[in-house]
């Protein structure tokens, strides 16, 4: 008996899935030997939509348990990538910033990267990604406006 054809939306999470593998080990590839692909989404989060986020928040946005992002966010901190503050509207919480060191390190490992991007460019059609970046940011957003648990 044949397998039925998954459904189109099961299709395309699996490609989606498939290259997020397959990037994050050329991404890991440009780090520094101890730091993998958590700690530069981290790096690139607080770039991305700012700092002085709480540990909780940012498990919260990355939809993991507190204690990984805590796990990650030591990492960073016990190589000078990041700091802790205390929260002045809360003092039993911190918030999160980045260094001088992290953010340097964010724009050397997106620079090391452009062999990579090269590669890319003359391997596969531009255009084609120009295409359909903005559904793929439209499905990003509805996913992220429709997670379970908000």
């Amino acid at each position: 008996m044949q397998n039925p054809e998954p459904p189109l939306f099961f299709q395309v999470f699996n490609e989606i899935g498939i290259i997020e593998q397959l990037s994050r080990t050329i991404l890991e590839e440009h780090m520094p030997k101890g730091l993998i692909a958590p700690h530069f989404a981290v790096l690139n989060h607080l770039t991305r939509v700012g700092e002085g986020s709480t540990p909780m928040d940012m498990a919260r946005a990355f939809q993991v348990p507190k204690t990984s992002m805590t796990h990650t966010l030591s990492g960073l901190e016990a190589r000078n990538l990041v700091e802790t503050r205390p929260n002045p509207k809360d003092g039993r919480s911190k918030l999160v910033w980045l260094t001088d060191a992290g953010r340097a390190l964010r724009a050397d490992i997106i620079a090391s990267l452009a062999p990579e991007f090269a590669k890319l460019s003359n391997g596969f059609d531009g255009d084609k990604l120009a295409q359909i970046l903005p559904v793929l940011s439209e499905l990003r957003v509805f996913l992220d406006e429709n997670r379970s648990g908000k």
